[in-house]
């Protein structure tokens, strides 16, 4: 009796799914697809001009989508300062803890994640002095090497990737 009172809830289930357009085990797609994520070939990367405050130094990495197409960018970008030689100097920029969205670029658009390092005033102890400052992109295992003299002194922090305000 029970097989067939299992049998009998199969077929019901069966029929009420062919109505109603649903499948077993699968999901529904979106209508909305999935904006792509930014690759490094799709922006042009550039380290822009500091600002100073409080004996801080910030300074914008500018993300600027250079495609036809809005890809989004989620997080923090790792980074780090080299040496001519392309060797690493000390250790990667720390993320700074904020919370983070992710972040549509449009076509032709910048967003930036702010890198912060203290004045030599406040922080003697000071990095020698980059040749490069290298930047990966949120979720990306590539990175690229932008050409900046930068000197780290104190703290290292990065910020998640935002939009312009």
């Amino acid at each position: 009796m029970s097989n067939v009172l299992t049998r009998a809830a199969t077929i019901a289930c069966a029929a009420l799914l062919a109505t109603t357009g649903a499948s077993v085990g699968a999901t529904q797609a979106s209508a909305v697809p999935k904006t792509p994520t930014c690759r490094v070939a799709d922006l042009d990367l550039a380290v822009g001009e500091p600002d100073g405050a409080a004996g801080s130094l910030y300074y914008p990495i500018l993300f600027t989508n250079t495609t036809t197409h809005t890809c989004a960018l989620r997080g923090y970008p790792g980074v780090s300062v080299v040496d001519a030689r392309h060797r690493q100097i000390g250790t990667s920029a720390i993320r700074t803890g904020e919370s983070y969205e992710t972040v549509s670029v449009f076509p032709s658009e910048t967003v930036t994640a702010v890198l912060r390092t203290n004045s030599r005033g406040v922080a003697p102890s000071c990095r020698p002095m980059s040749t490069y400052v290298k930047v990966y992109p949120p979720n990306s295992g590539v990175a690229e090497q932008i050409p900046y003299h930068l000197r780290v002194c104190g703290q290292f922090e990065i910020s998640p990737v935002q939009a312009a305000e």
